[in-house]
């Protein structure tokens, strides 16, 4: 399936974004850990968050969980602290996503946890009859925040508890905070002792009853359709708040360099074109790399040069986002680079663009979203397996329909 998109002449959009699928997930785990019964407010509907609500509601023996590398980690943790033995798998792509460190990490603490398939990756055979005790438990910090929000959060449900060091850099301090905010407000007692060190206390978690609030990542696409549509443009995005749990909230601060002001109301926040843009962006995106495809394309449609760093984690995300990235703006007339895989940059540098270019997705839900937009500046642009959007936000395209741009089917129109 393709869509070719068409853009609206201006830009005026009022959008109910989807909720958090990082806290949704989190949220979800810490209810199970509690054996909540209370409601859990406003939990996305995308794929990710689904499956998770699905593994822990069938006590199936086979937990298949897709492509949802989130629930792939919470629930590797989640399932060795849980009576019975189960088979936590997932796609052909999941199956190539290591996990050793995180398997390794729960190990040391006492969990039963096999290879079903290839050593070091998916599918794992889980057995969390004997439980864990807890203690002490080391991590490389540049590892993926999800094995140390993990860890985390079964910490708590530990006899006793849990500390955790974490050496070298700290890569996604954001999503460690946001996990342990989380915990915090399930009743857990859990903060830093020192920058490379938190502890976990024993003590398990409260029944309480929770509201999601909307998702920073998803809010990424519209300020990159304010950017690219220019003067006049404005879009209204309900469920956002300005001291929000979420690391990528910094997005806004980023997108002012490229010409979008940001106004906090009671509903959320209001973008408006301000047209005042960076000759040139460098940014450490090392806490925000769910951001980088969003920066990344707006820079280049923008004529932007720009250097990203911390860009280490994108090679282990639903697809190598850093080569991706590099395959698809080059058939859209852009040379970006990359250095060491962690750095993405473009010093201005064109190649011949492909007419009626196609942006191949790579089963990769940002991919799609982040190169949407460019139909702002692309005229024929088209989006392979377009579907992919339902990973963390399903109602995507009906957005976009709904803010005047077409998405017309190769075989039939839909709007």
């Amino acid at each position: 399936m393709q869509y070719i998109l068409s853009a609206p002449s201006s830009l005026h959009a009022d959008v109910q974004l989807p909720a958090s699928k990082s806290i949704s997930n989190r949220a979800l785990i810490l209810h199970a850990l509690a054996r909540g019964n209370r409601h859990l407010h406003n939990l996305s509907d995308c794929d990710d968050t689904r499956v998770m609500i699905a593994a822990l509601q069938d006590n199936a023996e086979v937990v298949d969980i897709l492509a949802a590398g989130t629930a792939m980690r919470f629930l590797t943790a989640y399932f060795s602290v849980t009576p019975g033995t189960r088979i936590l798998t997932g796609t052909q792509r999941m199956k190539q996503r290591p996990i050793r460190i995180l398997v390794d990490a729960l190990r040391s603490l006492g969990a039963q946890i096999d290879y079903a398939e290839q050593e070091g990756f998916p599918p794992l055979r889980i057995s969390g009859e004997n439980g864990l005790s807890g203690g002490e438990v080391s991590l490389a910090g540049n590892v993926s925040s999800q094995y140390i929000s993990a860890l985390l959060m079964v910490g708590a449900v530990l006899p006793r508890g849990l500390r955790l060091r974490l050496t070298g850099d700290i890569i996604s301090r954001p999503y460690i905070n946001l996990t342990l905010r989380l915990m915090q407000d399930f009743g857990a007692q859990a903060e830093w002792m020192a920058d490379d060190c938190i502890q976990v206390h024993p003590g398990g978690y409260k029944d309480v009853e929770f509201t999601v609030e909307s998702d920073w990542s998803a809010a990424s696409y519209w300020y990159e359709m304010v950017a690219l549509a220019g003067r006049g443009a404005e879009a209204a995005l309900h469920g956002l708040f300005a001291q929000s749990y979420q690391g990528d909230s910094r997005g806004a601060e980023l997108f002012a360099k490229l010409g979008v002001q940001t106004t906090y109301t009671p509903q959320g926040v209001r973008l408006h074109y301000s047209g005042e843009v960076a000759q040139r962006l460098e940014a450490d995106l090392v806490d925000i790399p769910d951001l980088a495809q969003t920066f990344v394309v707006t820079c280049c449609l923008l004529g932007v040069p720009f250097r990203f760093m911390g860009l280490q984690s994108l090679k282990i995300k639903e697809t190598d986002r850093i080569e991706a990235l590099k395959a698809e703006l080059c058939k859209l007339g852009y040379v970006v680079r990359s250095e060491h895989d962690s750095v993405l940059l473009w010093d201005g540098e064109r190649c011949p663009a492909a007419q009626s270019p196609v942006i191949h997705t790579y089963e990769d839900h940002r991919m799609a979203m982040a190169f949407a937009p460019a139909c702002l500046r692309v005229s024929g642009l088209r989006i392979a397996e377009p579907q992919v959007v339902s990973k963390s936000y399903p109602a995507y395209w009906q957005h976009l329909q709904a803010a005047g741009f077409v998405c017309r089917d190769v075989a039939c129109r839909i709007s």
